[in-house]
């Protein structure tokens, strides 16, 4: 079973529409040194993940353009390296994020890679729902996304501490 730290630190923010970059009413969400990932890390957090209920999982970075999904919520657990993301939108706020750290963004969160260590990666993975959709910060894309964001489940597990981690408590409509 993956190791989560019982001393994780949890922050909690909440960005606001910035008229290209929806985000969400509902807080983003990030533990710092949360996994364990000193041995098989992606490993470690794709097991975490699944067995909190959270799927579709993918390997790779953090894109390097603005974006944002308006389907869907997501996790992104770094399994190595570092890197500095924008969340929330140009208006929002730039996290060094580093291997054992999750971020768990709500529908409509803006999140731009800006700078990475060379062996950055990352397990991205969302609760059961509809697929993945990408969204660029456009005008229409926000009217689009204001209409989808409302409209997506709650999920009933946080990816990290399960029934009742802080996402259980802390997202309500």
């Amino acid at each position: 079973m993956p190791v989560v730290s019982k001393n994780a630190e949890l922050l909690t923010i909440v960005f606001q529409d910035d008229g290209l970059v929806p985000n969400n009413p509902m807080p983003f969400l990030v533990y710092k040194t949360a996994v364990d990932v000193s041995r098989n890390p992606e490993a470690t957090i794709e097991q975490l993940f699944s067995s909190n209920g959270w799927g579709a999982m993918w390997r790779n970075g953090v894109y390097d353009f603005a974006h944002y999904h308006a389907t869907v919520h997501e996790v992104l657990g770094v399994a190595r390296g570092s890197a500095r993301v924008q969340f929330g939108g140009e208006r929002g706020r730039a996290f060094e994020i580093a291997a054992g750290d999750v971020a768990i963004l709500p529908a409509g969160t803006g999140h731009q890679c800006l700078s990475a260590s060379g062996d950055f990666g990352v397990v991205g993975a969302y609760p059961p729902g509809p697929p993945m959709d990408l969204q660029r910060p456009t005008p229409e894309n926000h009217a689009r996304a204001l209409k989808t964001i409302p409209l997506v489940a709650i999920p009933t597990t946080d990816p990290v501490m399960g029934k009742s981690g802080p996402l259980v408590r802390l997202w309500r409509r």
